[in-house]
């Protein structure tokens, strides 16, 4: 097969991104448009901001993009686009423009799930290898697969309630972090000392997980607290919150390579930038003797070239849409799952 160049767009929240990937690996042209200055006023994103501010740019991301390796759409053979989860007005503004550079270029158009977006992002710099373990870890979702083969997976277990980066971010809003809150947690943990006791969510040998516990734990915590007049430590209650949320997620992972034996393992999504997480994955894959591969830090929050890198096998198949691809706020690895098997 000939060199595959793929021109995707990613508008699922708050980052304009787009990017052109040759053959799922490598980044030719990479361009991200970050909102994160305008929504941190309001606390957190605010959809109709920006599906408004994605309208406003998404011309000038791609001008930007072609302009910086002198291309034009018409040098490429594919346009893939984030068609689910997220933001339903973002989305439609990437699914809209996808669609009209398809129609206009006449060149096959790609529907790509964020999610595994997230996952192939470790094919950017790293080979993922089969089977693998891969967990996402993001603000959406909270899931531990089996990767089989590059479009065949298997769902371990799934958060039961809020994603692990939700309940970052609302930790580090009752702290009075500025948003986005997971890099706050992250960097505060680092000053304080683990003085909190905190309770263990989801104590079990199954492969679901439970953070609104902790986070309704600590919540109550602060408000009780300050009720009374008492010193909140953040930089102690962050750590101790750290080591809680990041060790369930750690205690799953290890059960997964007890009893599947797997030999490699993947961490994706926005947490998985996360030091303290990347290390203690680190070190848990060291004593497994498990490959452990995690993108870098570039990216693991949204963005563009991850949609090209999942978008490739997808067209290597001709699994291709169509002009009544339509965007979806919401769509699990599980529905995901059922809907691919559906067109194979």
């Amino acid at each position: 097969m000939n060199d595959v160049y793929i021109l995707a767009i990613e508008t699922s929240c708050d980052e304009t991104s787009m990017a052109i990937v040759k053959n799922g690996k490598k980044v030719v042209s990479f361009t991200v448009l970050t909102q994160m200055d305008v929504h941190a006023s309001f606390g957190g994103v605010v959809p109709e901001i920006a599906s408004r501010m994605h309208t406003e740019n998404i011309t000038m991301v791609l001008d930007e993009t072609l302009q910086k390796v002198h291309m034009t759409v018409a040098d490429v053979d594919a346009i893939a686009v984030t068609y689910a989860p997220g933001l339903l007005g973002s989305l439609l503004v990437g699914v809209e423009c996808a669609k009209v550079l398809s129609y206009v270029y006449q060149k096959p158009l790609i529907a790509v799930n964020h999610t595994m977006g997230h996952i192939y992002a470790n094919n950017i710099e790293h080979d993922i290898h089969y089977p693998s373990l891969a967990l996402i870890v993001s603000g959406g979702h909270t899931d531990l697969l089996v990767l089989k083969n590059e479009r065949e997976m298997e769902i371990l277990g799934s958060t039961i309630d809020d994603s692990i980066g939700e309940v970052y971010d609302k930790v580090a809003k009752v702290l009075g972090m500025p948003y986005p809150g997971g890099p706050e947690i992250d960097k505060a943990s680092l000053l304080g000392e683990d003085t909190y006791s905190l309770p263990r969510p989801m104590l079990d040998k199954t492969y679901r997980f439970s953070f609104s516990g902790l986070k309704s734990f600590i919540i109550n915590l602060v408000h009780n607290e300050r009720q009374r007049g008492n010193e909140i430590r953040v930089y102690d209650l962050a750590k101790s919150f750290q080591i809680v949320a990041v060790d369930e997620l750690v205690r799953k992972v290890e059960l997964a390579f007890q009893n599947t034996k797997i030999k490699h393992f993947v961490l994706a999504g926005g947490v998985s930038a996360n030091k303290y997480l990347r290390e203690q994955m680190k070190e848990l894959c060291q004593k497994y003797e498990v490959d452990f591969e995690v993108p870098n830090i570039l990216y693991c929050t949204d963005n563009a070239a991850m949609i090209g890198c999942a978008a490739y096998p997808l067209y290597k198949a001709k699994k291709f849409a169509d002009f009544t691809l339509n965007a979806k706020s919401s769509e699990d690895i599980a529905s995901y799952i059922k809907n691919t098997k559906k067109i194979d």
